[in-house]
């Protein structure tokens, strides 16, 4: 199994970071397939203002790249992420168009950094 965290900023809006939540708690169904079917086993999201927090764990045999394939290739989650940037901002040192960034592992207590 691995173990990923990545971060993503809402736009600092009151209104749409409760909109966003709203979402949140009530993912569509075909949204959640296409986590599970890429190769996720788990995925929690955590919120400080206006700062995201993801932590997935994977498959051994999950990519970024395939998961990115995949999706492209699903309406909905075109459509569910069309929605979503309606309430993301990309995090300050993030590329052009890239919202999630994956975090460097520093500190790991009772075992290595992986």
């Amino acid at each position: 199994m691995k173990k990923y965290c990545l971060a993503l900023d809402l736009k600092e809006d009151s209104t749409l970071i409760k909109e966003y939540v709203e979402w949140h708690e009530n993912v569509w169904p075909e949204i959640v397939e296409s986590i599970t079917n890429s190769g996720i086993i788990a995925m929690s999201i955590y919120r400080f203002n206006n700062r995201l927090f993801m932590i997935m764990e994977t498959e051994d045999s999950f990519s970024f790249e395939k998961k990115a394939i995949m999706d492209a290739g699903n309406d909905k989650v075109q459509e569910w992420e069309e929605i979503m940037w309606k309430y993301q901002q990309q995090i300050p040192g993030a590329k052009v168009g890239e919202k999630w960034v994956l975090m460097e592992s520093i500190f790991s207590l009772g075992g290595p950094v992986k």
